[in-house]
């Protein structure tokens, strides 16, 4: 039984997405809006993160080579102004994409193991991480054609 595995690459998925919304919010924070809202989104996800701690204890989580991979790919550039923010957002879409597919498959195993607490857990990840996702589609969109073709 893997789902030892997947448990701790949602556990490092929700961890990876503390790291980066505070690390977006402190290195654009003269942007209005990116500071108070990547706090309040990390916050989303240190709270599912501590909910995720019964589980690994639970089902004992297996170490899984894959974690951390789009934390250390993404924010280990320093990056700065209009253009960095817009990549520094996409880069947060694709975590909070890979923490919403990770909990997808794990609610299906936990629908399999008929672990109720565990099919709970795994819909509160998806609902935050779904705002998540449409918060940083909305601010994606917005930055785009400002950073892209103004001159």
């Amino acid at each position: 039984m893997h789902i030892g595995a997947y448990i701790r690459l949602v556990h490092a998925c929700e961890k990876d997405l503390v790291k980066a919304f505070y690390y977006v919010g402190e290195t654009h924070k003269a942007e209005p809006d990116i500071y108070a809202n990547c706090k309040m989104l990390a916050g989303w996800s240190e709270q599912l993160d501590k909910q995720l701690q019964p589980m690994t204890e639970k089902y004992h989580e297996e170490d899984n080579p894959e974690e951390d991979r789009l934390l250390n790919a993404f924010f280990g550039l320093k990056r700065k102004g209009g253009l960095a923010l817009l990549l520094d957002l996409q880069d947060l879409w694709l975590m909070a994409n890979e923490a919403n597919i990770s909990a997808i498959i794990l609610g299906q195993a936990a629908m399999g193991l008929r672990d109720e607490a565990l099919m709970s857990l795994c819909e509160d990840i998806e609902q935050r991480s779904k705002r998540q996702i449409a918060w940083l589609l909305t601010r994606i969109k917005s930055s785009a054609p400002q950073t892209l073709i103004a001159v």
